[in-house]
């Protein structure tokens, strides 16, 4: 896989993001489901716990942990990330906990586009974030 960063305004480094990229010789793409702070639990009624519930900053390092997990099964990493969504019902605490994707991200060297949205809910009320990635290889 080749990528060219394509960057008509450089404000976006600072965010570890580009404002857009040219992705060539790909033979695997992977589209991920929106990543929450859910882990597996039989004992509850859905089969799974919210992680740090309202939390936002435990909510992301946990999502990203998930993503990561999802990338793995791929046999895929970080580095194969090729865009990412970010959904949160807080985007000042979202904004003010940055620096929990920024580490993530930075030893990659990867700096995929990503769009940042507010909504009202996601599917428990206990969530504040959700990240659906693309990844290829």
């Amino acid at each position: 896989m080749n990528r060219k960063s394509i960057n008509p305004w450089d404000w976006g480094l600072q965010f570890s993001m580009d404002q857009a990229e040219i992705v060539t010789n790909i033979s695997r793409h992977l589209v991920c489901s929106g990543q929450v702070s859910l882990r597996p639990d039989p004992q509850s009624d859905m089969g799974v716990t919210v992680v740090a519930p309202n939390d936002i900053r435990g909510q992301m390092e946990f999502t990203l942990a998930n993503v990561e997990a999802v990338l793995n099964k791929a046999k895929m990493d970080r580095s194969n990330i090729l865009s990412l969504r970010f959904f949160t019902t807080d985007i000042d605490g979202f904004l003010a906990n940055y620096d929990v994707y920024s580490m993530w991200i930075s030893d990659t060297g990867n700096r995929p586009p990503q769009s940042l949205l507010g909504v009202q809910r996601l599917i428990l009320p206990e969530l504040v974030i959700e990240i659906e990635v693309t990844a290829g290889d």
